[in-house]
């Protein structure tokens, strides 16, 4: 049994922390992807079934680095208020909103909150004491609940008032994680610590340095790693292949060949692109080709792998039983680039028909399996990149660390 499902909630104010930080319309503001708002329901649903009132807190972009040109605060551009509507529907009840998540109407407004009822609170990053984690402002957000719930894997690797600090205000009996977080932490521990063989992280992406943690501590349980995207071109450079006009960080060669070391000599199969798709340009009307690495031209960049890479790249995939996918192969948005990375989503997809248990995390991965309406062919599809990447790469994170202790 979950933990969430021990607690009684019937007569309590349940301090709840989501992630709403949804990408809205420039114009209206609507909601225009509402998956982290569904994501939060069942906790939310949960409380009020037990007859508790929701108090809800999240952050929505970066506002105070986004600053007018006057410096002020653009509040109509990242105030919570553009949510009310569709969690609202989605609840299927009218969600009460707080114009600040601190100070002395927020603390009466949820004072004389019923229950059963709902209370969005605006913006935490509109206070820099947010990000900045100070005590004070979690002992201020710690007034407005009997009980905290962290429900916002997102951000779970931010040390700030809301995802963390907080918690220390709350008795271990009195806080928790919602369903989401549950969710998040006992699929990645299932590959992190117990991956059923063969287990094959699939690594893509723009850079290197941004995934170089992560290859490292999958060295240490994975059987295959496969490499596509912008940063396997460092790989084969490192190598003495050419490149073209492909990007590659050029200090960072010396790093991938340590990789390469490392895995041989553990035994571990990395997997580099043999062929590309080459193009005279960065643009979806580019001319292009595809080639072996081996022939590629001069003056034309890679931006997708080809069919003998695809090919071998599928073939490990389905013989796998555990499969990670963080990164595309290639720059799927546009058109012409998409076909690499929709086979090996194609071939995730099958692993998974066949047994294999999948998990899929960072927002490009989950575009392009939502893009080409895979969702419901693959294990699990994580809500948090940055947290998910800090889990591979060994580290504790402090969201999830306040609540175990």
């Amino acid at each position: 049994m979950s933990q969430i499902d021990q607690i009684h909630f019937k007569g309590r104010k349940v301090l709840i922390r989501v992630d709403f930080n949804v990408p809205l319309d420039k114009k209206t503001f609507a909601v225009t992807d509402d998956t982290r708002i569904r994501a939060a329901l069942p906790t939310i649903k949960k409380v009020l079934k037990d007859g508790g009132a929701a108090i809800l807190m999240s952050h929505l972009g970066r506002p105070l680095k986004k600053l007018k040109e006057d410096g002020s605060i653009d509040y109509e551009r990242f105030t919570l208020k553009h949510v009310v509507q569709r969690l609202s529907e989605l609840l299927g009840t009218d969600v009460l909103f707080a114009n600040d998540c601190i100070g002395e109407k927020t603390e009466q407004q949820v004072k004389i909150l019923q229950q059963g009822h709902v209370l969005l609170l605006e913006n935490t990053r509109f206070h820099k004491e947010e990000t900045k984690g100070e005590e004070a402002f979690s002992e201020k957000l710690s007034r407005l609940g009997d009980i905290y719930i962290n429900d916002a894997f997102g951000s779970a690797h931010r040390a700030h008032a809301s995802t963390t600090i907080v918690a220390k205000f709350f008795q271990p009996d009195y806080k928790a994680f919602g369903y989401l977080m549950e969710a998040e932490i006992k699929n990645a521990e299932k590959v992190i610590k117990s991956p059923e063989k063969p287990f094959t992280a699939i690594i893509g992406g723009a850079k290197v340095s941004d995934k170089i943690l992560v290859i490292e501590n999958l060295l240490n349980i994975a059987d295959n790693i496969i490499i596509g995207g912008g940063m396997s071109y460092t790989f084969l450079k490192a190598q003495g292949q050419p490149i073209g006009k492909s990007l590659c960080e050029e200090d960072k060669m010396d790093t991938a060949l340590d990789v390469l070391k490392k895995a041989k000599d553990r035994g571990v199969n990395v997997y580099i692109p043999q062929d590309h798709i080459v193009a005279d340009q960065f643009s979806n009307d580019a001319h292009t080709q595809a080639c072996s690495i081996e022939n590629t031209p001069n003056d034309w960049m890679g931006l997708d792998i080809a069919e003998k890479t695809i090919a071998e790249y599928s073939k490990v995939i389905k013989s796998s039983k555990t499969v990670l996918w963080n990164g595309p192969m290639g720059v799927f948005e546009m058109e012409a680039f998409s076909h690499g990375t929709k086979s090996i989503a194609l071939a995730v997809a099958d692993a998974t028909d066949n047994g294999a248990f999948s998990l899929i995390g960072g927002g490009d991965s989950v575009a392009a399996i939502n893009q080409f309406d895979l969702a419901e062919r693959v294990s699990y599809i994580s809500t948090g990149g940055g947290a998910l990447l800090e889990l591979f790469e060994g580290k504790t994170l402090p969201g999830i660390a306040a609540i175990q202790g």
